[in-house]
């Protein structure tokens, strides 16, 4: 395990280094249109593919989640992070589920996220839940937007099985939902609105710059709360960053540390970041919901070419997460 244990160190590394404020560059963001997903797979994978081998960030049109379901789930959001601190400190933070304030401290940056966020992890919720008396229905909708998150996911990573010469269903297969190893995780994310004075000289980040753990990112935001911001995995060293605007109907993308290793390093993992507000619209609260596609604890994430040494997805996660919450796993 050293070997592997090194390995995961210099990704972190990578990702320490990129703290600085950069600079701000015009980028076409890819856009894929997943209609008609069974007739035009093939031609979904290709874009997929190139999307994610040039950039490592894109977004899915037409990809199939009720724009019903996903409003349900962000006045869940925003209600439960509504609720008094004391009834959500009922809920923390254990083994990648519950609440959480200003508590991820990101490798670039050294000082905390501006943020608060309820992590999601189906099998690990045990006393987790908010009751019915706090917040009815809560469960029932976010399990449904849970899952379906899990389907598209699914389907965008079955593209990569297939361009990667492993079999159809193989990430389907090892993030399977019905297997008590299961951590996928649906994130809901608060940023608190912010006191204009003092904001550019703070030295914070609502989140700083970092790469994800996962196989594959998918992000819902709202439209007029922006901040996201992307560095395309092949330019990372640049420190070139490029707004990735809220768009209605439309779910961002990124490859994660998890599926660039699995890929042999063929798909990018990608830099990004939520900035500080700059306008006097963007100081107000800014909600999102993050759905992290995570192999299942007991899956080896091994290339096909075997460029990495091999780890289980529950060590690969662990390091990574200790490395963000000063020890806690």
């Amino acid at each position: 395990m050293p070997e592997v244990r090194k390995e995961t160190l210099e990704e972190l590394e990578r990702e320490a280094a990129m703290g600085g404020e950069g600079r701000i560059v015009e980028r076409t963001v890819p856009r894929i249109d997943l209609s008609d997903f069974l007739r035009r797979k093939p031609q979904i994978a290709d874009a997929l593919w190139s999307a994610a081998t040039e950039h490592g960030f894109f977004q899915l049109a037409n990809h199939g989640i009720p724009q019903a379901l996903i409003d349900e789930a962000f006045v869940m959001s925003e209600r439960f992070f509504a609720l008094p601190e004391p009834v959500k400190a009922q809920y923390p933070l254990q083994a990648n589920a519950g609440w959480e304030y200003k508590a991820q401290t990101r490798p670039s940056t050294g000082t905390p996220d501006q943020k608060e966020s309820f992590q999601i992890t189906p099998t690990r919720m045990r006393d987790l839940w908010p009751s019915g008396a706090e917040l009815a229905g809560f469960k029932a909708t976010t399990l449904a937007f849970e899952r379906a998150n899990w389907a598209l996911g699914m389907r965008v990573l079955d593209c990569f099985a297939g361009k990667l010469g492993l079999p159809a269903d193989y990430f389907t297969e090892a993030h399977d939902p019905l297997s008590p190893e299961y951590q996928c995780t649906l994130r809901l994310l608060h940023y608190p609105p912010m006191d204009r004075e003092g904001i550019e000289n703070s030295g914070l980040w609502r989140a700083g710059a970092h790469t994800d753990f996962d196989c594959l990112t998918l992000l819902h935001q709202v439209p007029g709360q922006g901040g996201l911001q992307f560095c395309p995995g092949n330019e990372a060293s640049s420190q070139q960053w490029t707004d990735a605007e809220p768009l209605a109907g439309v779910v961002t993308c990124n490859i994660g540390d998890m599926l660039m290793r699995w890929s042999d390093d063929r798909l990018l993992s990608t830099l990004h970041r939520v900035r500080m507000p700059t306008a006097e619209g963007d100081a107000g609260d800014r909600y999102s919901i993050a759905y992290f596609c995570q192999a299942n604890c007991d899956v080896t994430i091994e290339g096909p070419e075997k460029r990495h040494a091999p780890m289980t997805a529950r060590d690969y996660l662990q390091m990574r997460i200790q490395a963000n919450y000063g020890g806690e796993s």
